[in-house]
């Protein structure tokens, strides 16, 4: 009998009870409800057991499992900006990959600064979690590639690296920043201005080297006053636009090296009288789902978020069941809509 307001709790199966319903040994289901390693499809049987165990309600104790296994199934994620569209999609693939492997994650959001970062793995750290994944290293601060090196457990870059001594899954976005801007060059377009985000994002700089590439094709001189770096935010491609626009001989062509700042840049041209993209053309980059929806579809680099937190959990397991991991560069893709015309 329960006490009032309180509800009574089904018993959780064991595994011996689901062995004898599905006539099999009590080892033959524990092994069949351990996560099925990346890359391996569980077998038919493997399938039939987990099936059963789920119908009969049973939910594996990782609190007595990591007792035994001095692991905490858990995984640890440094992820800021967790309000921008495309970090959230790639925390989203993190986690559901995670859970589909029988991971919990753990996630710190601290801001994009180095210490505040620190911070946060070091609280992972602290909590035992069996992998981190940091996806926002900067560039220029070695303490955060020695840190996550002294981590003691499997650590993995997603989405921006330090430099190439630290294995990652990245984008490829020097491909990305090269292909709007040759995009733009074949419209006929040769004052090109860049929003290039923050100078300790590889991100950022990995797009703008590759506008640089596409000039230096085109026998284009880089005029680094058509390079404005500003933050992520709308507030960067608002300021970075407006620098860009000011100058005496301004740009036919905006590239802003992530959708949301060619949002900003957006709404000034608005506010300037200047017609997108009669009078000025721009890409954008990353295709969150807004761009394709705003009165004039912005042209964008697809930048594959999600399929990036994939990889990096499938990584990080492989790392973190004895395997060695390997550095991912996943490709992109131009999307050409209605804000880029020729001149």
């Amino acid at each position: 009998m329960t006490r009032h307001g309180e509800s009574a709790r089904t018993p959780v199966p064991t595994l011996k009870e689901i062995a004898d319903v599905a006539g099999v040994h009590a080892s033959t289901v524990s092994r069949a409800l351990r996560p099925t390693r990346p890359g391996r499809e569980p077998s038919a049987e493997v399938r039939r057991i987990r099936a059963l165990a789920d119908e009969m309600g049973y939910r594996p104790n990782f609190i007595a499992a990591g007792l035994r296994t001095q692991r905490t199934r858990t995984i640890g994620v440094v992820i800021p900006r967790l309000a921008d569209g495309v970090i959230a999609s790639l925390c989203q693939a993190i986690e559901a990959t995670a859970t589909a492997a029988g991971y919990q994650i753990l996630i710190a959001t601290p801001p994009d600064e180095v210490e505040p970062q620190l911070r946060s793995i070091d609280l992972l750290q602290d909590r035992q979690v069996d992998g981190l994944l940091i996806t926002s290293l900067h560039l220029g601060h070695p303490e955060m590639l020695a840190r996550m090196r002294a981590s003691g457990v499997p650590t993995l870059a997603v989405n921006r690296t330090g430099n190439d001594s630290i294995t990652a899954v990245t984008a490829d976005d020097r491909t990305g920043g090269r292909l709007a801007t040759e995009h733009l060059l074949e419209l006929g377009h040769r004052r090109i201005g860049i929003i290039a985000g923050p100078r300790h994002a590889s991100t950022a700089w990995r797009r703008t080297l590759g506008y640089r590439d596409a000039l230096t094709r085109a026998g284009i001189p880089v005029d680094d006053q058509l390079i404005v770096h500003t933050d992520f935010e709308v507030e960067g491609g608002i300021a970075g636009a407006n620098l860009l626009l000011d100058l005496p001989e301004p740009p036919t062509a905006i590239f802003a090296v992530n959708d949301t700042a060619a949002v900003g840049a957006l709404g000034v041209a608005r506010d300037r009288g200047l017609r997108i993209p009669d009078d000025l053309s721009l890409v954008g980059y990353n295709d969150i789902p807004l761009v394709g929806q705003l009165p004039v579809p912005l042209t964008t680099v697809r930048s594959p978020a999600a399929e990036v937190g994939v990889s990096a959990v499938e990584q990080l397991l492989l790392g973190m069941s004895g395997g060695e991991m390997s550095a991912r560069t996943l490709p992109v893709e131009l999307i050409v809509r209605g804000s880029t015309t020729g001149r």
